[in-house]
């Protein structure tokens, strides 16, 4: 027997529809069986800029460790910082 399931709710915007989902289970909603896999490959992570200051010394060290790599600093202080939060 098939089960019936609830209609998903119009939703005025993003910041409704993600508060829905974070307090709602999804399975009456969604029939997870007929799922199928995507791939997104141009999807690009979203970023937002910050501003940071650092001594000189260390700015320097960092660059340096960059060029070495050569790398841009600013991707490589992204992938140190993914390293120790990860």
């Amino acid at each position: 027997m098939k089960k019936k399931l609830k209609p998903v709710p119009k939703f005025r915007n993003e910041a409704e529809e993600r508060k829905f989902w974070e307090t709602n289970d999804s399975t009456p909603y969604i029939d997870w069986s007929k799922a199928q896999r995507v791939r997104f490959p141009s999807l690009k992570p979203s970023t937002t800029a910050i501003s940071l200051r650092l001594p000189v010394s260390l700015l320097e060290q960092i660059k340096i460790a960059a060029n070495k790599r050569d790398v841009p600093y600013q991707s490589l202080i992204k992938i140190w910082l993914s390293e120790k939060v990860g």
